[in-house]
């Protein structure tokens, strides 16, 4: 099937992973509401938002749209973004010593009602950080519009004791394993 292609994301991390794989995308800015269901799982969310994302780029475009979203999970209960310093900082807190799962979907989407999905699951175990660890890094990162408050693919690694993966380049917001392999199944040409 294939033809043209549009990344429904304006995250710039997206944009650089998505890039990786050589093919001319367009970027769109999906409007969805980001707001989890009353009961709803991290998994549902992650999934949901994913395939809403793509849809609502879909619908206004005759290209497959790809839509993604991550859903960090501490304890059961979603984390967000942290948006400013002082939630980072929390976050960092409440994850310091214990094992994070970030869940990250993708979504393949044409307006033709033809759709893939995939999520990946991925544990981030974090070493025990004292407040002055936290601080450095928050500084100088500013992770403000991470998930969990870091990036791994930056200073944030040294946070980490270790991170358990089929999919290293999900933790950074767009799983190119996955990616890659639904894009096939759309009929687009990749090695």
């Amino acid at each position: 099937m294939s033809g043209r292609l549009v990344l429904a994301s304006t995250s710039r991390y997206r944009r650089e992973l998505l890039e990786r794989l050589r093919l001319p995308f367009d970027v769109a800015r999906p409007e969805v509401d980001e707001t989890a269901l009353s009961g709803e799982t991290p998994v549902a969310l992650a999934r949901r938002l994913a395939a809403a994302k793509a849809a609502a780029v879909a619908a206004a475009n005759d290209a497959w749209v790809i839509g993604s979203d991550q859903v960090a999970c501490l304890d059961g209960a979603p984390l967000g973004k942290p948006g400013s310093m002082e939630r980072a900082v929390d976050q960092l807190h409440r994850m310091s010593g214990k094992a994070v799962e970030f869940l990250t979907a993708v979504c393949i989407a044409h307006r033709n009602g033809h759709a893939y999905q995939a999520l990946d699951t991925t544990t981030v175990r974090f070493r025990a950080l004292d407040d002055a660890a936290i601080a450095r890094y928050v500084e100088a990162e500013q992770p403000l519009d991470c998930a969990g408050s870091f990036k791994s693919e930056g200073l944030g690694i040294t946070l980490f004791d270790a991170i358990e993966t089929s999919d290293p380049t999900a933790l950074v917001g767009l799983p190119l394993i996955a990616t890659a392999r639904l894009l096939r199944q759309a009929g687009f040409a990749l090695p």
